[in-house]
């Protein structure tokens, strides 16, 4: 592995330009975490940035928050990603779509329509610091105009089109865009879904705008607006912006108040996905990274950045069960992909229905699955190792749109053990702390700044907001949100967010490890578990959700089954009190499921206090859960 991957490849150049050996992975971890200089200077050097104007030092100030990364440098992210002359009419983006059919794009072909749309920003009055926002699904078209907006030192947002007018105003509305890149609607698989009315609700709602271009997508839409705005061409130039200058903002979930608007910048962004997708994903020239993703997850961000270590992306939009669980997978023979990336939820939805891909597919050249977004079951590794053997390797990662990055994944320089992601990431000095601030198994901590620590929120004055999100519980360390097990060995399990534990009789166990459990009784689909905690100091109440595979019933045999599992698998104390079937787990739009909102219901609280309709995904979902509330008191 040292000889023929990305990390092997930067190890062997700081021996012979550092003058660093290490001798394994927990070895150059931690010197990435204990010398953050070093380290980032090395990044900076191994990928070759390129800059207007040096930096005078890595890390002038420490503190968290506020510390100050690569003072006086000038660059821009997207000079990095399509500023290189060379390699023009290699394959940069490969579009897939269930609206339209295929669009391949070269790198000189990529460089020509980002400076045409650069050119047409310009046009329109757009400008360093000014705001463009995107209700695009994920085509080559938003990368585009992404790298426009970037170029010009403008700030880009997205929103993905199946989110509500409601959803998406209250996240633009924060940031005041001048402009709005949109389409008027898609086709999920077979399906037509016309968003015309929510385009129009989305620009009545938000008063700073001075201008809408409409992309022509499939028969959606005509091409007046998209074609105008590239039609002069321009230079491919590059605003040069300090380090931390805004490059976008991505918002959290929202499922109640307003959605947090965190700002990442340029330098943060680039250096951190540098290291991501070099050093922890293997990629570089030569390969090809299909993310399913919509553009309202931080994954759309990670997918593109693959142009930055000259990998080519692979974009994708539309159902990926249609017409049937392995559409995916055709896409990633068709499209040759070296890197597929997923989540569990998929692995399990494979699992259950018997697909066996390596078998049916011609896979030949992918190297690495990667899986993220909630815990990965040792059923999931086993299932992947057990259809791809060591040829592909299986890179279980967990991070966070605040960072925009990853904290924990697994390294080809490291065994995979079933369960465990099997490494920290370089630089992040990960760490698990109880409530008092031992070094235990606990709250996922960051003990040392990382570059893409997000530059504030939007409109947070003094940043209040940032601090009582990430700092309120230990100062001076970054809280994520996320109860970790540090292993013996080295890696890490993410057992589910530390506000969600389950805590009985003093036995904690996060919901991942409940989720892991489920995946594993072919009955059951997905579940979702919540504890409603004794004021007197029992034991309370667990109550399991749980959606069975079709047609299923949910019988006191079925029940026992899946007490009996729990049991067996977690804690005796950990048998749920209740189960009880429900048609859907109720999910934000980007995926995560809402068991604190859930947990408020349960405890009496009206539905339009817990969440934002226009956040979730199906706001009928929670429908059975306030009755269930109502009729149990």
């Amino acid at each position: 592995m040292r000889e023929r991957t990305e990390i092997g490849r930067y190890l062997r150049w700081l021996a012979e330009h550092r003058g660093l050996e290490f001798e394994s992975y927990d070895e150059l971890w931690r010197w990435s975490v204990e010398d953050l200089d070093g380290f980032w200077s090395s990044v900076w050097d191994f990928f070759g940035v390129r800059a207007r104007a040096p930096y005078t030092a890595v890390l002038s100030s420490r503190a968290m928050p506020g510390a100050e990364w690569f003072p006086a440098a000038l660059l821009n992210y997207a000079e990095n990603m399509v500023g290189a002359e060379d390699g023009l009419d290699r394959p940069a983006v490969h579009g897939r779509s269930h609206t339209r059919p295929p669009v391949d794009l070269t790198f000189g072909e990529l460089r020509d329509q980002v400076a045409r749309a650069r050119a047409g920003l310009e046009r329109l009055g757009v400008g360093k610091g000014d705001r463009v926002v995107a209700y695009l699904p994920n085509i080559p078209e938003t990368l585009v105009a992404f790298l426009a907006t970037a170029s010009l030192g403008a700030i880009w947002a997205s929103c993905a089109p199946e989110f509500g007018a409601r959803a998406v105003v209250d996240r633009f509305a924060q940031i005041e865009p001048k402009v709005l890149l949109t389409v008027s609607g898609y086709r999920y698989g077979d399906k037509a879904v016309d968003r015309s009315a929510e385009v129009a609700a989305v620009e009545a709602g938000l008063s700073s705008l001075a201008t809408t271009v409409h992309v022509p997508y499939g028969e959606f839409g005509s091409r007046g607006g998209w074609d105008e705005l590239l039609a002069e061409p321009g230079p491919l130039a590059f605003e040069a912006v300090p380090f931390a200058h805004p490059l976008y903002v991505l918002f959290s979930s929202g499922t109640t108040g307003l959605p947090k608007a965190i700002v990442h910048g340029h330098g943060g962004i680039l250096l951190e996905h540098l290291k991501l997708h070099g050093l922890q994903w293997d990629l570089g020239r030569g390969d090809r990274l299909f993310w399913p993703t919509t553009t309202a997850w931080m994954m759309w961000n990670a997918l593109v950045s693959g142009l930055l270590v000259g990998a080519e992306i692979v974009t994708f939009d539309g159902n990926p069960a249609h017409p049937d669980v392995a559409e995916l997978w055709r896409i990633v023979a068709e499209t040759r992909a070296t890197m597929f990336g997923t989540n569990p939820a998929m692995i399990a939805l494979w699992r259950k229905a018997g697909l066996q891909p390596a078998r049916d597919f011609d896979l030949h050249p992918l190297r690495v699955l990667g899986s993220a977004g909630s815990p990965l079951s040792p059923d999931a590794y086993g299932w992947v190792t057990g259809q791809f053997g060591p040829d592909v390797f299986l890179n279980n990662g967990s991070g966070g749109t605040d960072v925009c990055s990853g904290f924990t994944a697994c390294s080809p320089l490291v065994p995979l053990r079933a369960g465990e992601m099997s490494v920290r990431c370089l630089g992040v000095d990960a760490r698990a702390l109880d409530l008092d601030g031992r070094p235990v198994v606990g709250e996922l901590v960051i003990a040392k700044p990382m570059p893409s620590m997000p530059v504030g929120f939007w409109n947070d004055p003094g940043g209040v907001r940032y601090r009582a999100s990430y700092f309120d519980r230990y100062a001076g360390v970054w809280r994520q949100g996320d109860w970790i097990l540090l292993t013996e060995s080295g890696g890490s399990v993410i057992t589910g967010r530390s506000d969600a534990t389950l805590n009985r009789g003093g036995v904690r166990l996060g919901t991942g490890d409940f989720y892991a459990v489920l995946e594993e009784l072919d009955e059951v689909s997905e579940g979702l578990v919540v504890h409603l905690e004794d004021a007197e100091g029992g034991a309370g109440e667990l109550i399991l959700f749980v959606v069975l595979i079709g047609g299923l019933e949910l019988d006191d045999a079925l029940r026992a089954r899946i007490v009996a599992a729990l049991r067996s698998s977690l804690s005796p104390r950990h048998g749920p009190d209740r189960i009880e079937a429900v048609p859907a787990i109720p999910k934000t739009l980007t995926g995560k499921k809402l068991e604190l909102p859930v947990k408020r219901i349960l405890l009496g609280a009206a539905l339009e206090e817990v969440a934002s309709r226009d956040a979730l995904a199906d706001p009928a979902v929670l429908e059975p859960f306030v009755a269930f509330a109502r009729a149990h008191g």
